[in-house]
C-alpha cells in the first residue's frame, strides 16, 4: 500500500514492505560507527546486497553518529546505499532529536549529491536503537520536505515502514501536519 503525502509535499511516499526490494536509486540503511552489518534494517541490507556491500564499508573505516556515508548498492535494485548513523534513544536529552535529523539531512544531501532522483528510508532510529516512533516520525516527515526542498532533482522520497502499525503512524502524523 503506498499513502502519498497530500499538498506541496506530494513527492513524499508512506509504504509498507521491504526496503530491500524498492525500485529507488538509493536507500538509507540505518548504520552503527562501525558500517558494520548488524541486525534489524541494517542486517537486512547487508544481507540483500551480499558480502560486497560489508567489504566497502569496510574500507570507509566508519562514521559519526548524525553523519552518513555512501556506497554502492551491489546486489539490490538501488544503486546506492547510504549509511546513516543514527543516534541511540537515552530518553532525549542527549541531543537524539537533532542527531536524527541531522542523519535524515545528510543522508538525502548525499543521495541527491550523487545523482539519485528517489531514496527511500526506513523508520531509522526507531526498531533497536529505541527512539520513540511518533517523535522519529515528525522529524523523518519535516526532513523529507526540506530535503525536497533543497534538491529539487529529487522526484520521490519514499518513507518505508516494516509493519502495518508503523505505516498507521506515519500515516496519521502525516495527516496531522497537512
Amino acid at each position: 500500500m503506498i499513502c502519498a503525502v497530500s499538498g506541496p509535499a506530494s513527492r513524499i511516499q508512506i509504504v509498507e514492505g521491504d526496503i530491500t526490494r524498492l525500485e529507488v536509486d538509493a536507500i538509507v540503511n540505518a548504520a552503527n560507527e562501525g558500517l558494520l552489518p548488524g541486525g534489524g534494517v541494517c542486517g537486512a541490507i547487508h544481507a540483500a546486497a551480499g558480502p560486497g556491500l560489508a567489504r566497502e564499508c569496510a574500507a570507509i573505516g566508519g562514521c559519526p553518529t548524525g553523519d552518513a556515508r555512501l556506497t554502492g548498492g551491489h546486489r539490490l535494485p538501488a544503486r546506492w546505499v547510504v549509511h546513516a548513523v543514527v543516534p541511540v534513544w537515552r530518553g532525549g536529552g542527549e541531543g537524539e532529536d537533532a542527531a536524527l535529523a541531522s542523519c535524515y539531512r545528510r543522508a538525502i544531501d548525499l543521495a541527491a549529491l550523487a545523482g539519485a532522483r528517489s531514496i527511500a528510508c526506513p523508520a531509522i532510529s526507531t526498531g533497536i536503537y529505541g527512539f520513540p516512533l511518533e517523535r522519529a516520525t515528525r522529524i523523518a516527515l519535516a526532513e523529507a520536505r526540506s530535503g525536497l526542498a533543497r534538491h529539487p532533482t529529487l522526484e520521490r522520497i519514499v518513507l518505508c515502514c516494516f509493519s502495518a502499525r508503523d505505516r498507521a503512524t506515519y500515516e496519521r502524523v502525516a495527516a496531522e501536519e497537512a
